[in-house]
């Protein structure tokens, strides 16, 4: 038997040390070749790093949350044979991830409509009933075990893994795994929250179990979002201006349009929403903008580069869409879901996660009546977008049913002034309350 020393490898040029984020394996594994230990984080990317022998692990360097440096050991296995020389482990090929920005990630409490990652996971009717399959009895998930410890889950297109945790806590609520969908190769806890969700906070069978006390370290990209959060706050003076917009005619128009969409995507609210800011910001060039307050330097910016806060499983990510002051109304619902999905599944470049000068945050129908959103630094505006309700109003001296839309406006008052985030909001309602206006300027 022998001893091999697994080192963490040069994993991007530059970086001089990595956060544990995950382990995959712990003392006393036995682990095969290939398999993987832990997931790493730089202020770059999350790195997959694979053991190059099987073996028996000896030792790991560290917990969840500790910062490892380039080349110390992080994995000791016990190898079959001798090892005649330290192999060297091959730079790890780091994935795009939502934590590719660091200054630049997702300051704003909110989602984008029509999540595609809570559709995945939502059960269908029949399968929230529990009318399309029994629970499998208790002792047959074990059985089927990955090489992780995980146990494969049988479903319609086949096995899924689930960790021990998400077992345990499935059947805490009362959860039948087989009925749970899930977005990617494993039912995760994301899955289990969706379930919930779309459950009302019910399941088929059997009152809910009460959830067990949890301490849950802040590490890796939630670590990142509170650091960026607190600086956020520290260094910027917010303000937040809020008025309620008609959207009544807009409404209708996007009816119109979606019922004639042919093989362009569905438009939501949020394409027209950014059409009308990129037809008012040149108007207002100290709102698109970001301030380097370290140089004392605001940078005005001609094109309208948009950032767009999304939720995915790690915590919030700002995908940009550039120029979008180029872009139509089906351009933009298109570059919406392709880069949404893209930082959903972890796969946005580093371009594809900055350089925003201005963010838009929605939380769809879920949009409440007023948010006070956090600027995404060094932007100096975010404008968050509440949910569309039904109201009665007096047009004309009549009582009529309208519908309504607050827009909730947060800038920093060193680069933008009251009167000015004001102005704003009054031309940009202009735009949205006459859509054949907004969508007839060029």
């Amino acid at each position: 038997m022998a001893r091999y020393e697994f080192k963490l490898p040069d994993i991007g040029e530059g970086i001089a040390e990595a956060e544990i984020v995950a382990w995959h394996v712990k003392v006393g594994d036995q682990i095969e070749e290939d398999q993987q230990l832990a997931d790493m984080m730089t202020d770059k990317a999350t790195v997959e790093m694979e053991s190059p022998v099987a073996g028996k692990v000896l030792e790991v360097a560290g917990e969840v949350g500790d910062q490892i440096a380039i080349g110390s050991v992080l994995v000791v296995i016990e190898t079959e044979g001798q090892v005649l020389a330290e192999e060297v482990a091959p730079a790890a090929e780091p994935r795009p991830d939502e934590s590719a920005r660091h200054d630049e990630v997702a300051l704003a409490d909110g989602l984008v409509e029509e999540t595609p990652a809570l559709e995945a996971a939502m059960p269908s009717a029949g399968e929230a009933r529990g009318d399309e399959r029994p629970a499998e009895p208790e002792g047959r998930e074990s059985d089927r075990r990955g090489s992780d410890g995980e146990a494969a889950v049988a479903r319609p297109g086949g096995p899924v893994l689930a960790s021990p945790a998400v077992r345990a806590r499935a059947r805490d609520l009362g959860i039948d795994l087989a009925s749970v969908k899930s977005a990617g190769d494993r039912v995760r806890h994301a899955d289990l929250d969706a379930y919930l969700l779309y459950n009302g906070g019910s399941v088929s069978h059997g009152a809910a179990a009460r959830r067990q006390d949890e301490e849950i370290k802040v590490v890796g990209l939630r670590r990142k979002i509170a650091e960026n959060l607190q600086e956020a706050k520290r260094r910027v003076p917010h303000f937040t201006y809020v008025d309620e917009v008609d959207v009544t005619a807009l409404e209708q128009t996007r009816a119109m349009m979606n019922a004639d969409r042919g093989g362009n995507p569905k438009l939501t609210m949020l394409p027209f929403l950014i059409t009308a800011m990129c037809r008012v910001l040149p108007q207002y060039p100290q709102i698109n903008a970001r301030y380097d307050d370290d140089a004392n330097i605001i940078r005005r910016s001609g094109a309208v580069h948009m950032g767009m806060a999304t939720q995915t499983d790690s915590g919030l990510a700002v995908p940009v869409i550039r120029n979008a002051e180029n872009r139509d109304v089906w351009d933009l619902a298109r570059e919406i879901l392709r880069v949404a999905e893209a930082t959903r599944a972890g796969k946005a470049t580093r371009e594809e996660l900055s350089g925003s000068t201005i963010t838009i945050s929605s939380l769809g129908p879920m949009g409440g009546i007023v948010s006070t959103p956090v600027i995404n630094r060094p932007e100096v505006a975010i404008i968050a977008v509440n949910k569309v309700e039904e109201k009665p109003v007096v047009v004309d001296g009549q009582i009529v049913i309208r519908k309504r839309m607050n827009l909730s406006l947060s800038c920093d008052h060193r680069v933008v002034d009251g009167w000015d985030a004001a102005s704003f909001i009054q031309d940009l309602k202009k735009v949205l309350e006459n859509p054949l206006k907004l969508l007839s300027l060029r």
